[in-house]
């Protein structure tokens, strides 16, 4: 009896002396957290208040420090820090959605049947659709308007090449473009055919086109914001670097964050047209908790699918053909002193080794007196190997590792043997620059992250081909990987100190898997799949448990 009024009196007295607990709102326990710090620490559970990472540790010290609103047991998952996709089209993707898919096609004919059997559903005043690649078809020619003419005589058709930097059109949309045999544009191609328009308009002439394509309602484009957020979270996306938007749509993502429909974290790159560069460097860095609006994406050249990458050799199976810049080099340059005098990062899109030399040459003049501006080549696919010494912490290379995977089929046929070694060369560029941001250009690739991260590691496509990778020694390890679509992401977004790792202080923003990528065989890592995503440190996606 004395023993145990004695325990009593003991336990009294430590709760009474112990710490009052502090409120928190969320738990999480039982992880495998790969924190992605300065050290890359591992760490079992964590803490969340208003949203950001409180405390690091282990489960039994923070129960007793913490009282929590909320506990989320992950079971023995990998939990890493919300993944960013550097490079991809929030926007463009929902757009997608509301047109014909035509990813995957295998011939032009199966094209013609998705356009018919969605325009029998939906009874569109302009068909609008995106993906075919004639490269994936037995085929491998550019279609013509033909087919489309004698199929929608009275109809508009507009159908974009996965790139983006094609498209095939029918008659009537060549009329309503004001397109003819004599329209000639710089930055692009009016193909002809019997000296008469093929149908396929390669970069500059498209916007003739698009001049003409209903108007989305705001109604429209908050619809496309909205479905394409929910695919991104379904896949653990809580950040997209949008390559390209008007001040239209970053306004309605704007009014989207603010009423608390629109989770997911925005870094916008605004399209280089003149009024968006009279608008906003005039106005300055926009940053909200989940917009930032600080870069401008441009284009300098086409892309190698089209044969519009600009080369600075012939194309290797096109004779006296070197693809076109979109932006002539005088105006890079010229581009470039205006954006660097706003205190704006450019972000470039850059395919071929001419258009890569000339934006890199553009980026080091315009960048001569500045040391943390972070600028972006986007895609730099194909680098004269000389050129890679231009990459720095200021001349950041922002690359999507399923192009590459996408592309090597056909790629050397493009270029041929030496130029190739300078082709997708990501482990290159990360020694040069010590930092390479990852993303997908979704909706030109598919949006899964687990993807980028196989084609990173392994080179190979979802059928595990080639069995020894493409260009292996240009693969990245797991741990580069995962940084360049986290910490390395964030840091060419200016966003490292807020986001990129798990670390005390930082938004909680985090990905919960159902296996661990760092861990298991290679070739099973495109089939791992999301069990929660969070952001804030609010569940966003995935089970209630």
């Amino acid at each position: 009896m004395r023993i145990l009024i004695t325990s009593l009196i003991i336990s009294v007295l430590f709760l009474s002396c112990a710490p009052e607990r502090v409120q928190a709102d969320l738990l999480v326990k039982n992880a495998k957290v790969y924190t992605v710090n300065e050290t890359f620490d591992m760490a079992k559970a964590f803490v969340v208040k208003d949203g950001k990472i409180l405390e690091i540790g282990k489960k039994p010290e923070l129960e007793l420090k913490y009282n929590f609103d909320q506990t989320f047991d992950a079971e023995g998952r990998a939990v890493f820090p919300g993944l960013i996709d550097a490079h991809a089209h929030l926007f463009n993707l929902g757009v997608y959605l509301q047109n014909v898919d035509l990813v995957g096609t295998t011939s032009y004919e199966e094209v013609l049947e998705r356009v018919v059997a969605f325009q029998q559903e939906k009874n569109k005043e302009f068909i609008l659709g995106r993906g075919w690649d004639q490269n994936d078809w037995k085929t491998k020619e550019f279609p013509t308007k033909k087919e489309l003419d004698s199929l929608f005589p009275n109809t508009p058709v507009a159908l974009k090449r996965i790139d983006g930097h094609a498209y095939i059109v029918n008659t009537r949309a060549l009329e309503l473009a004001g397109i003819t045999k004599e329209t000639k544009m710089e930055g692009g191609e009016v193909e002809l055919i019997n000296n008469e328009p093929s149908g396929i308009l390669i970069d500059a002439p498209m916007e003739f086109v698009n001049a003409v394509i209903p108007k989305m309602s705001t109604e429209d484009i908050e619809e496309a914001l909205l479905d394409a957020q929910q695919v991104c979270l379904e896949l653990g996306l809580t950040t997209i670097n949008d390559a390209g938007l008007s001040e239209e749509v970053i306004e309605e993502i704007d009014r989207l964050q603010k009423n608390d429909s629109l989770s997911i974290r925005v870094y916008a790159m605004i399209s280089n047209s003149p009024e968006n560069l009279d608008y906003y460097l005039d106005k300055g860095i926009i940053k909200t908790d989940r917009l930032h609006v600080r870069s401008v994406k441009v284009y300098a050249d086409g892309a190698l699918g089209s044969r519009g990458a600009a080369m600075r050799q012939t194309y290797s199976d096109k004779e006296n053909h070197f693809g076109a810049m979109v932006t002539p080099m005088s105006q890079l340059s010229s581009l470039a002193e205006r954006i660097a005098a706003a205190g704006y990062q450019m972000n470039t899109h850059a395919i071929g080794d001419s258009a890569n030399v000339a934006v890199l040459r553009a980026y080091k003049e315009a960048l001569k007196d500045k040391s943390d501006a972070r600028w972006k080549v986007e895609h730099a696919q194909i680098v004269t190997p000389s050129d890679f010494e231009y990459f720095s912490k200021n001349i950041i290379p922002s690359v999507q590792p399923t192009h590459a995977t996408s592309d090597m089929y056909w790629a050397e046929d493009r270029v041929g043997a030496d130029r190739i070694k300078g082709a997708y060369a990501y482990k290159t560029m990360l020694d040069k620059a010590g930092i390479i941001a990852l993303g997908t250009d979704f909706p030109v690739e598919k949006v899964n992250p687990m993807y980028t991260f196989y084609a990173a590691v392994a080179r190979k496509d979802l059928e595990n081909f080639p069995e020894e990778g493409f260009r292996k020694e240009e693969a990245l390890s797991r741990e580069e990987t995962l940084k360049g679509m986290t910490i390395w992401a964030a840091y060419s977004n200016f966003e490292e100190q807020e986001k990129g790792s798990i670390e005390e202080g930082k938004l909680a923003d985090f990905v919960v898997l159902d296996r661990d990528i760092m861990t298991i065989e290679e070739d099973s890592i495109p089939n791992v799949k999301v069990y929660a995503t969070f952001i804030n440190g609010k569940k966003v996606y995935g089970s209630n448990k």
